[in-house]
């Protein structure tokens, strides 16, 4: 038996050994026209995968990219994640050719496990550009302008209903369960609470293994997340089919949700039939929902966080909007346009936080052709990521750059490219604005009815993927003076 045993393992061994002499030898042999970027591989198939993830579940996901800049360029360096072939762009130079080639040299690409959470099987393209004009149509100025009041009396009633004086709270799950509500509201028109809370069990679990290693056995997070999409689906089929069957001027005219927009928009989609018209419904509901709520609760949690740390800065955020409180022409009015636009400082003090928690790291692209940059040679297929964490926190571009400061984005604030949360270029996320407005409207309920207090003063902010405290950020709500 024993020596059964090791001859068995003597065998595996020996494969393993094999495979990784083959790996490199075909690393070796297949030679690009030019030099490619330094840097390091990392493990066959995971690449530098779990080094990317642990940055980022330290609190500290810019070193990944630090220490590469140092140890290998400060314009570009090579990697491997999840199997692939990646050149990572840096500094504004790189940000500014990675916007500027889109659609020219590149092209966006996602990492397999998401396009299967994300999209149904047998969905046309994900890269839609009917899809991606009528999601911009949603979130154009001039529609943002209504959602204000509509986004004031849903955060003031759940104010009334989910927060009380002396309560104990961990924040981030609060933040986020209201922003999928809001969302929920936005996007299709949903206000059942029931439901909501439904939809939101789903989307939590769909969530936890977007991002997960893409083992697609039962048990793992990964088919987790694939079982949740298809029931989040079956949930939301009928309320599309519903809609539809609704006389137009229904739903264009008495509803301003993103459901509506998809629903007049998919009358001239004459190529798609009605099953792939509602599954690229669904598809664009999903990638909605989790650019919205979750960036949202994210953003508001980070806000919080920094604002009870930094006093001074609470204070000018307090007499501003109290200000804007007071102004109003009737007790209990809603907020509007006009009231958004007043917010600078507190614009200000969104901007910072998105700089030093921004919550999305950065997206890749594809190399459509070999592509030739600071001297290197990125070939044909490899993918190219853009990052936040070669800038945000680099003091070639912000000064003293952990340091909280929202002063930073007065005047003509940050040199180009080097604040980039919501990306850039032609794919730049259409809903940067949506995103800030939205914050900023809790921001005025939030801290016009409440005091509060950090309860875990030394509480990590961490990222999985995106950031949030460790400890959900337990805090103390007080009524003021």
């Amino acid at each position: 038996m024993d020596v059964l045993l090791s001859s068995t393992l003597l065998v595996a061994v020996f494969g393993v050994i094999s495979f990784i002499f083959i790996i490199n030898l075909q690393a070796k042999t297949t030679k690009p026209n030019g030099l490619l970027p330094p840097g390091r591989t990392g493990w066959p198939i995971i690449g530098e995968s779990l080094k990317l993830i642990s940055a980022g579940k330290d609190g500290e996901p810019e070193l990944f990219v630090r220490e590469r800049m140092k140890n290998y360029s400060p314009d570009v360096f090579k990697t491997s994640i999840s199997g692939e072939k990646v050149a990572c762009f840096c500094g504004v130079g790189g940000n500014k050719f990675v916007f500027s080639n889109e659609n020219k040299t590149l092209k966006t690409w996602w990492p397999s496990q998401i396009t299967k959470v994300m999209l149904s099987k047998g969905s046309p393209v994900a890269d839609n550009q009917k899809i991606r004009d009528t999601v911009s149509q949603f979130l154009r100025l001039e529609a943002l302008k209504n959602y204000v009041p509509i986004m004031d009396d849903m955060i003031r009633k759940f104010m009334v209903t989910g927060l009380a004086t002396n309560q104990v709270i961990n924040a981030f799950p609060i933040f986020k369960l209201m922003a999928f509500s809001l969302s929920s509201k936005l996007i299709i028109n949903i206000e059942d609470p029931a439901l909501v809370a439904k939809l939101a069990t789903h989307f939590e679990i769909l969530m936890a293994g977007l991002f997960s290693v893409p083992i697609n056995f039962p048990g793992t997070n990964f088919r987790r997340a694939i079982n949740s999409a298809i029931r989040f689906r079956k949930e939301v089929y009928p309320l599309i089919k519903q809609r539809r069957s609704e006389p137009r001027n229904t739903t264009s005219d008495d509803k301003h949700d993103l459901l509506s927009y998809l629903i007049a928009a998919s009358a001239n989609w004459a190529d798609i039939d009605d099953e792939n018209i509602l599954k690229e419904i669904s598809d664009t509901i999903i990638s909605v929902l989790m650019a919205s709520h979750d960036t949202t609760s994210s953003i508001l949690s980070a806000v919080v966080y920094f604002l009870a740390d930094h006093p001074h800065v609470y204070k000018q955020v307090m007499e501003e909007q109290m200000e804007i409180k007071k102004n109003k022409q009737a007790a209990g009015a809603l907020l509007n346009w006009d009231d958004i636009m007043k917010m600078k400082y507190t614009r200000n003090v969104v901007n910072e936080v998105l700089r030093l928690v921004p919550p999305a790291a950065g997206a890749f692209k594809q190399a459509t052709t070999d592509i030739t940059y600071a001297g290197f040679t990125i070939p044909k297929g490899w993918k190219i990521y853009w990052t936040v964490h070669s800038t945000h926190k680099n003091p070639k571009y912000f000064e003293n750059p952990e340091e909280f400061n929202p002063s930073r984005f007065e005047g003509n604030g940050p040199v180009p490219y080097s604040f980039i949360p919501f990306g850039g270029g032609p794919r730049m996320c259409p809903g940067s604005e949506f995103a800030r407005t939205e914050v900023l409207v809790f921001m005025h309920n939030f801290l016009t009815k409440f005091r509060f207090q950090k309860l875990v003063q030394d509480e990590k902010i961490i990222y999985n993927p995106l950031p949030m405290p460790a400890h959900g950020l337990p805090i103390r709500l007080l009524a003021h003076a």
